[in-house]
């Protein structure tokens, strides 16, 4: 065998083969609509997190896990956001990284601030909300706040 697989290198690389793409190289790209989001009227923190799970949730339908998580999900991770009044996201903060998918912390990130513009406040001048983040090693996910329930 020796030499000969080195001959055989360049052609995988070049058709891909030699590996598979994980699912969190890089954030999927959100589906935007043809108009802002609506307006919230939320009074507190707990009421927006609520719509802006809806609008991520709508801003990557495909990547959303339909049905019941599975019990041992891949990765688990807990963000903080800051949103202005016009919905844009001023800061995203990561309170818990999940221990062994560290790949999965930046394309959370990334995928909240894509779906920027966030539903803009009426209520309110600023508010900071925490979502839990269940995500499948295929790369689908579930927020907490509208899950299914787990398995």
């Amino acid at each position: 065998m020796g030499w000969r697989w080195l001959t055989a290198l360049p052609v995988l690389l070049c058709t891909g083969m030699a590996w598979a793409a994980s699912p969190f190289d890089r954030p999927p790209a959100p589906v935007h609509g043809a108009e802002a989001p609506a307006p919230s009227a939320a009074t507190s923190a707990a009421q927006y997190r609520m719509e802006a799970a809806r609008h991520l949730y709508a801003r990557y339908p495909q990547q959303v896990l339909r049905g019941k998580v599975p019990a041992h999900v891949y990765a688990i991770v807990v963000t903080e956001t800051d949103v202005d009044a016009q919905g844009r996201v001023l800061a995203v903060r990561v309170l818990r990284r999940p221990a062994s998918a560290h790949e999965v912390t930046p394309w959370v990130v990334a995928m909240i601030r894509q779906a920027a513009p966030l539903p803009p406040l009426q209520r309110m001048k600023r508010t900071r909300y925490v979502e839990t983040w269940l995500v499948d090693r295929s790369g689908q996910f579930q927020v907490r706040t509208l899950t299914e329930g787990q398995d």
